[in-house]
């Protein structure tokens, strides 16, 4: 048993200020006010010296970072994300994957999952892609997927990975694309579907709601709209999402706004409002320079094309940056970083939150985000 005393425990409500944690193996087991909760005696007491103590973070659209694809290097790169609080990652897969990779990335993040200790904060995939628009997003030389939606390509994919296929990332406006959903509906029941890389019309999108279509891949990037009357604008992905209570909006929220800018993150906050914002860091690995102008600017990525090609956040700088944009608080901030994420890819009855019953997943964080410890399924991550 482990107590942790002297924190300010993130709730999914609110703050309980001066707050005690009881752990035992890998799962919280007692949150409450510190006269409420009583220790064990032989309890291993921590304190957490006034910290905020959240839930793990939950990253669902991050490719890799300091120099590691998830795909590629797995347990190096969940390794860099641990040490940042994030506690739960997707290992997202990209359209310059051919078939043959995709299956081999698929396999060898699967194994690092049973036999790596950080890999194990993997909890599956964010296929973004391969059946998305070719004309937005990065690196589109290198998109393999140009092709017919053909079973033949999708079915042993879909297999492979199974449930562990979390998010399928899509362009409604594809032609062939309702094959392969009910496809991978199979493969996974709960799988969530995001509409990404589009300019996909609201109607297009609803179309295809049936599949469970609840999420916009990082709204208001790499989309477009179609055309329509001279000087009116036509509404696309981003407007769809907007409007429809239901779906979950993905943001990219870097230190200067570039990914989406500040203006247009505090009108999605307004209008999905705090339950419905799921920031991302989409972290990517490239060696690529940066365009000149924006060479200042230390957490972007750029293809070989000048592109903006993700980023180089991590999850608790991510919160720090849309707290900095807006006029959201930590426990906002937490909402959109963790319990939201989780209910998106349907893990919220294990993490997410601070809840009796749950992972003891924490991460430890001062006023501004800056992480100071992390506790990963019960164990200190330096234990």
């Amino acid at each position: 048993m482990i107590a942790i005393e002297h924190a300010h425990i993130v709730l999914e409500q609110g703050i309980l200020w001066n707050g005690v944690l009881l752990v035992e193996d890998d799962r919280i087991v007692a949150v409450g006010r510190s006269e409420d909760i009583k220790i064990p005696e032989g309890a291993e007491r921590m304190d957490a010296e006034g910290a905020y103590v959240g839930p793990g973070f939950v990253d669902i659209h991050v490719h890799g970072g300091n120099g590691h694809f998830l795909y590629a290097e797995p347990e190096l790169a969940a390794e860099h994300f641990l040490r940042h609080g994030e506690t739960t990652v997707l290992a997202t897969l990209y359209y310059d994957l051919s078939k043959q990779e995709f299956l081999e990335a698929i396999e060898r993040v699967k194994h690092a999952m049973q036999h790596g200790r950080a890999a194990k904060a993997i909890g599956g995939f964010y296929m973004e892609g391969p059946y998305m628009n070719p004309k937005y997003g990065a690196c589109p030389d290198k998109n393999k997927w140009l092709g017919p939606i053909l079973a033949e390509d999708y079915t042993e994919m879909v297999e492979q990975a199974g449930d562990l296929a979390k998010v399928w990332a899509v362009a409604p406006e594809r032609q062939g694309l309702e094959p392969f959903m009910r496809k991978a509906k199979e493969g996974n029941p709960k799988v969530m579907f995001s509409v990404g890389h589009s300019e996909a019309t609201p109607e297009q999108i609803k179309s295809l709601k049936k599949y469970g279509i609840g999420l916009q891949t990082h709204c208001m990037n790499a989309t477009g709209r179609p055309k329509c009357t001279e000087g009116t604008r036509s509404c696309g992905p981003d407007e769809a999402c907007l409007q429809d209570r239901d779906m979950y909006a993905e943001v990219i929220c870097d230190s200067c706004g570039i990914h989406v800018q500040p203006d247009m993150l505090r009108m999605i906050l307004q209008v999905k409002g705090v339950d419905r914002m799921v920031l991302i860091t989409d972290s990517f690995v490239s060696a690529e320079k940066s365009p000149e102008h924006l060479r200042h600017i230390e957490d972007l990525v750029f293809d070989s094309n000048g592109f903006l090609n993700g980023s180089k956040l991590t999850m608790d700088v991510a919160c720090r940056n849309i707290m900095s944009h807006t006029n959201c608080g930590i426990a906002q901030a937490f909402l959109m970083a963790s319990l939201n994420p989780a209910r998106v890819i349907g893990m919220e009855q294990e993490i997410g939150s601070i809840e009796a019953g749950k992972k003891a997943n924490l991460v430890f964080v001062d006023h501004m985000f800056h992480v100071k410890k992390v506790m990963f399924e019960g164990k200190m991550l330096d234990a």
